[in-house]
């Protein structure tokens, strides 16, 4: 149970009482997670002080604003989350592809942070996590082990970033700038974000000391639930606001990339609300879901080579595999100004969607062209929207131009470039790669989680095997009010509201 945080009872009463004390001495206040659904609920009191806090500061303030509602300049609120609607000027689909922005997030620009915080906030309300005494491991493919670190920060307390070397230079760079000890708190694996493993097999000998603490975005149920809960009530929000202009607009379908799956329980949220259909995304250069492969790839921070444990496969409806020629090719595009020229002149792109589009990182890109292959392979017209998430933005990945530019584009990039490249990997992309998923489908790829959860990480085959029942997925709504509860009593013994 403690490997997967879903605890709703205090375990260690010691551990809470000494967090308690030393949140009350460093200031924090912990939001709840409906408070993180809905902003406008954040206490008075809390949002006037937060006006004065820079989005970018370690202020224990910015914990609330860990959450969608947040501005372009991520220091005021808006009425609805922050997103584009992509025409079929751009997507070549009538179909409209409708992104939720992940960069206005405080502190890391970048949505991962709201995983961090709920897999990190019911390990403190419970008492198993003291930050006087333990230290916080973040394993991660990217943007989470940034997340992990920046609340770590707000804690006055020890954090370890475990992530890939070959990560872009930009997330190293920021790690170095915010954790208390870089030399000893970054840890470098081998490889890209398909070595998951590898990422596992440094936690594994982390846990050997007593006072590390794992927070396994893989494995921990905080993450599902915070994105189910809060990223869910958000898009299905941004959903509400479109349709409104749209009549008869339906949500066909949620397009996210693996990863850790806790994006893609969003979808959840999603299918009960309003019917619609969940699409996992991966690399073709590592389709673990489509054909049990291997391999590596540029689709930075999605992780593959497994399963989560958190991934409600058996609620899954379709996988779609993206090559990174794709996503790298379409990022540079939209980066450049002839690109940008091009797409305007040839295409009719408007200028603000190209505006836009430094708002999509390299994973954000791999999901929006899952949803153009969602709506060939659908045959959708315009009434039918595909939702999707862009986890970070183009500033993150400035270092890759330069390798983009020599691999993908032969060292010179002009108008025939950008024509070629939006009509191989934009207008080109087809239905190749997408499979509609049957029930034996799924079954194959729920198994295939077993030999990392159960051969590797010794989970119970009865733990396991419990997550196929769709009743499993259902009990763990009652965690967050739970959770919630004790947030709110956690905040009363502080004595800081």
């Amino acid at each position: 149970m403690s490997q997967l945080g879903l605890e709703q009872y205090v375990v260690n009463p010691e551990v809470l009482a000494h967090t308690i004390a030393h949140f009350r001495e460093q200031g924090i206040i912990l939001p709840t997670f409906a408070q993180l659904a809905d902003p406008s609920t954040i206490p008075d009191a809390v949002t006037e002080r937060l006006a004065d806090v820079s989005p970018d500061a370690a202020d224990p303030l910015n914990l609330f604003r860990v959450h969608w509602y947040n501005s372009a300049d991520r220091a005021s609120t808006v009425d609805v989350p922050g997103h584009v609607v992509l025409p079929p000027s751009l997507t070549g689909v009538q179909a409209p592809i409708v992104v939720a922005l992940g960069e206005r997030f405080p502190m890391i620009a970048a949505h991962k942070v709201l995983a961090a915080y709920g897999c990190l906030a019911p390990r403190l309300v419970t008492g198993q996590f003291d930050p006087t005494a333990h230290k916080a491991i973040w394993p991660s493919t990217g943007n989470y082990c940034r997340g992990g670190i920046a609340v770590s920060r707000i804690m006055n307390c020890r954090g370890v970033a475990i992530l890939p070397e070959g990560m872009s230079r930009e997330r190293f760079d920021w790690l170095d700038a915010w954790c208390l000890n870089p030399a000893d708190d970054i840890v470098r694996t081998p490889g890209s974000e398909s070595n998951v493993k590898e990422i596992y097999d440094a936690c594994n000998e982390l846990d050997l000391v007593e006072s590390n603490v794992i927070f396994n975005q893989f494995a921990e149920f905080g993450n599902a639930l915070v994105h189910r809960f809060c990223t869910g009530a958000a898009l299905s929000h941004i959903y509400r606001h479109v349709a409104a202009s749209r009549e008869g607009l339906e949500l066909f379908a949620f397009t996210s990339a693996t990863g850790s799956a806790g994006t893609l329980s969003a979808g959840d949220h999603l299918k009960d609300a309003h019917g619609t259909r969940i699409v996992a995304v991966e690399a073709t250069a590592c389709p673990t879901l489509l054909r049990n492969g291997f391999g590596e790839h540029n689709i930075q921070g999605i992780g593959d080579k497994h399963v989560p444990y958190v991934h409600n496969v058996m609620n899954t409806d379709a996988v779609a595999g993206i090559d990174d020629a794709a996503s790298d090719s379409l990022y540079y595009l939209c980066k450049q100004a002839e690109g940008r020229k091009y797409l305007a002149e040839r295409h009719g792109v408007p200028q603000e969607i190209l505006e836009a589009t430094s708002s999509f990182g390299l994973s954000s890109w791999a999901n929006i062209l899952a949803a153009i292959k969602v709506a060939k392979y659908w045959d959708l017209g315009p009434n039918q929207a595909i939702m999707t998430v862009a986890t970070d933005g183009a500033a993150m990945y400035g270092s890759e131009d330069e390798k983009i530019l020599r691999t993908r584009f032969g060292g010179q990039f002009d108008q025939v470039a950008a024509a070629e490249a939006f009509g191989r990997h934009m207008l080109g992309n087809g239905t190749d790669w997408f499979d509609e998923l049957s029930y034996n489908d799924k079954q194959r790829m729920f198994n295939l989680g077993y030999y990392t959860w159960v051969e590797q990480q010794g989970v119970s085959v009865e733990e396991f095997s419990s997550r196929k029942n769709p009743a499993f997925w259902r009990d763990l709504d009652a965690l967050v009010p739970a959770w919630d509860a004790m947030i709110a009593d956690f905040n009363a013994q502080t004595g800081l509201l």
